[in-house]
């Protein structure tokens, strides 16, 4: 595939991917630190992100992209106070 039929669902997979290491980044945030649940809450989102690629069809090589977009999530979530 040419790169630039992928640019949309790249950036739309990466969006998605931020939001919901947000989501699971500020409740890891809250966690002690390497406990079971600050384990789970950065792993439980993989299954998630990698059903969505498969969905997408989008190939291995932007799996880089998407793992910057969930740090970011995941640092950006635990910074978060509400």
């Amino acid at each position: 595939m040419v790169f630039s039929s992928n640019i949309l669902p790249v950036i739309a997979l990466s969006l998605f991917t931020f939001c919901l290491n947000l989501f699971f980044g500020y409740f890891r945030g809250k966690q002690k630190k390497f406990s079971f649940k600050w384990f789970l809450y950065i792993h439980l989102p993989i299954p998630l992100v990698v059903l969505a690629r498969l969905f997408l069809h989008l190939d291995y090589r932007y799996i880089p992209i998407l793992l910057l977009a969930a740090i970011a999530g995941q640092i950006v979530g635990a910074r978060l106070e509400f």
